[in-house]
C-alpha cells in the first residue's frame, strides 16, 4: 500500500528531500500529498512546488492563538486525507487538535537516541555529556516533547574533537537513511504504528518492538 504523506516544514526541508528521492529511487513507498510551513520563508517549499507537490503557509502570527492556529492546521491537512504526517525539521509543537485528527499518525524524527537529551540542541547536549554514541530516532508525536512512543532509531559515532554543528550533520545524514526507511516500513507492513493507549514505558508497546539501526556507520561515521 502506497502511503499518503503530509509533511511539514520550517526551514530547508533536508528530509523532505531525502524522502522525496527515496521514493524516486523506489526505496519509499509513499507520495507527497502536500508540503505544509509555518514559515513563508522556508527554502523546502520551493522544493515542493518543484516537484509539482502542493504548498500551504500557515504563520502562527496570523492566528488569534496557538489554538485556532492548530485547529486550522488541522482542517488543512485534513483536506489532503494523508496516512501520515511527517514532521521534518518543524519547529513548532503541534496542539490537541492536531493530535485528535490524527492520533498515533504523526511523526517526527529528532536529533538523538530518546529518550537520552530530547528538546533543542541535542547534539549539543550529548557531547557535553561525554557521550560517545549520538544518533536519531523517529517517533510519534505526543502532547509532551519527544516523549512518544519510539518507532526506530539510528546510531552515529561522536568523533573525537566534534563540536555539535559536525556532529549534527553525521546525524542529519543519518535522518535521511532512517526516515525514508520507516516510512517505506509502514507501507509494506513491516513496521506498525502504536495501538490506542500505547505509552514509551510500562508494559507492553512500540518501544518494545522499536528498531534500533546503524546505517552504514563506516558512511555515517
Amino acid at each position: 500500500m502506497t502511503l499518503s504523506l503530509t509533511v511539514l516544514i520550517s526551514g530547508a526541508g533536508s528530509n523532505l528531500r531525502a524522502i522525496l528521492e527515496a521514493i524516486d529511487a523506489g526505496r519509499c513507498d509513499a507520495s507527497v500529498r502536500a508540503v505544509i510551513s509555518d514559515r513563508a520563508s522556508a527554502a523546502g517549499l520551493a522544493l515542493a512546488t518543484e516537484r509539482g507537490v502542493p504548498t500551504a503557509v500557515l504563520k502562527l502570527s496570523d492566528f488569534a492563538s496557538r489554538a485556532a492556529w492548530d485547529a486550522e492546521l488541522a482542517r488543512t491537512l485534513q483536506g489532503y486525507a494523508p496516512d501520515v504526517v511527517v514532521l521534518a525539521g518543524f519547529m513548532k509543537i503541534v496542539g490537541e487538535h492536531m493530535l485528535s485528527a490524527f492520533d498515533r499518525r504523526i511523526l517526527n524524527v529528532h536529533p538523538s537516541l530518546l529518550p537520552a537529551f530530547p528538546g533543542t540542541d541535542a547534539p549539543a547536549q550529548a557531547i557535553a555529556a561525554g557521550a560517545r554514541i549520538a544518533g536519531c530516532t523517529v517517533h510519534v508525536v505526543d502532547g509532551g516533547v519527544d516523549t512518544g512512543p519510539i518507532v526506530a532509531q539510528a546510531a552515529v559515532r561522536i568523533m573525537p574533537g566534534d563540536d555539535a554543528d559536525a556532529l549534527h550533520k553525521r546525524i542529519q545524514r543519518a535522518e535521511h537513511l532512517l526516515f525514508p526507511a520507516v516510512l517505506h516500513g509502514l507501507a509494506r507492513g513491516t513496521i506498525a504504528l502504536p495501538s490506542k493507549g500505547s505509552t514509551r514505558s510500562g508494559g507492553e508497546g512500540p518501544d518494545d518492538h522499536a528498531i534500533l539501526v546503524s546505517p552504514q556507520l563506516d558512511t555515517v561515521p
